[in-house]
């Protein structure tokens, strides 16, 4: 479903009248969160104008190949800094995500700037704290929609090889390498018109996917072998892994990244969850197929949400309890 709160006339008179522009994404952020920041980034810089990305704490080291990653600023570790450029910033973007709860610490430094709020995003329940909206819920990526968003302004003569990169990585990773549903015929059509620019697919691909560690590769088949739980009478499996388990495999940021999806190619599996102990709690993550929707579960016992097939969500109880109450919802 668009949503597009705002003429695109009057989004060229924004940017064309604004000198300091943030560019913001949600908490952990991903392929899609990066890859969107860093193209919208690229095309502003080419604009003249001062701009920054913030991201409320770090992402994963197989991103951190994209041009302009380096200038990234994590909040976490540069808050200062970060509230001084959310504060003089005449436009703040919030990419990829729907709600302030959704990037933490960085929300009520958002909530309070004078900048003029757009969203770009294709989340569902959209909260209301921007003035300008470019939502499509039907979207496969919020990539997609900064490629869409550009044409729209008429700045599309300044697509190039590094915007052209940051989208195909964004719209890659945020389709399963263009298998999930949301993955359309006009998704295709933009893929290729980024190849076309000079985005490199194969070396895309290589750089996010095959920069595994050997503790990354342990851990992976450790959680497969020893803590996936399959309940095929359910259509159901989910993996749960302790922080004890995570540390001794050095885990680092992005190391589970993927996991959630690997019970989805057991046949006849429909659910796939994936719990992580974290220091703030337990990180949910859901992953589903065919009629089965996740966003709905997230939403309404663990205080998250997301897309009907991938949802994520947080449980403050302990990791046996809340594996307890997964399984009292899932398996009745």
């Amino acid at each position: 479903m668009k949503h597009y709160l705002c003429t695109m006339i009057e989004m060229q008179n924004i940017i064309e009248n604004a000198k300091n522009i943030v560019i913001t994404t949600h908490k952990g952020p991903d392929g899609d969160a990066i890859g969107s920041s860093l193209a919208l980034y690229h095309l502003l810089k080419q604009l003249d104008k001062n701009v920054s990305v913030i991201v409320p704490d770090p992402f994963p080291d197989f991103l951190h190949w994209m041009e302009g990653a380096d200038q990234i600023i994590c909040f976490d570790k540069n808050q200062e800094q970060a509230e001084k450029l959310i504060d003089a910033a005449e436009v703040i973007f919030s990419l990829d995500y729907n709600a302030l709860n959704r990037i933490g610490d960085m929300g009520s430094v958002i909530e309070k700037a004078t900048g003029i709020k757009v969203m770009i995003d294709h989340h569902q329940d959209t909260q209301g704290f921007a003035q300008h909206y470019f939502v499509d819920t039907d979207c496969c990526s919020t990539a997609q929609l900064v490629y869409e968003f550009i044409h729209k302004i008429n700045k599309e003569q300044l697509l190039n090889k590094a915007i052209s990169t940051c989208i195909y990585c964004g719209i890659m990773t945020d389709t399963g390498s263009f298998r999930y549903p949301s993955t359309t015929a006009e998704t295709h059509r933009i893929i290729a018109h980024l190849i076309e620019l000079g985005a490199e697919n194969a070396m895309i691909h290589q750089e996010v996917y095959d920069n595994n560690t050997t503790d990354r590769l342990k851990l992976l088949g450790y959680a497969l072998s020893n803590k996936m739980n399959v309940f095929e009478n359910h259509h159901l499996a989910y993996i749960a892994l302790s922080s004890k388990e995570l540390n001794d495999f050095n885990f680092k940021k992005g190391d589970t990244e993927g996991l959630v999806n690997y019970p989805l190619s057991i046949k006849g599996i429909k659910m796939s969850v994936l719990l992580t102990e974290k220091e703030d709690g337990i990180r949910i993550s859901f992953r589903s197929k065919n009629e089965v929707y996740v966003n709905k579960i997230a939403q309404e016992h663990f205080g998250g949400g997301g897309h009907v097939y991938a949802a994520g969500g947080i449980s403050t109880l302990s990791l046996e309890e809340t594996i307890k109450k997964l399984e009292g919802i899932l398996l009745k």
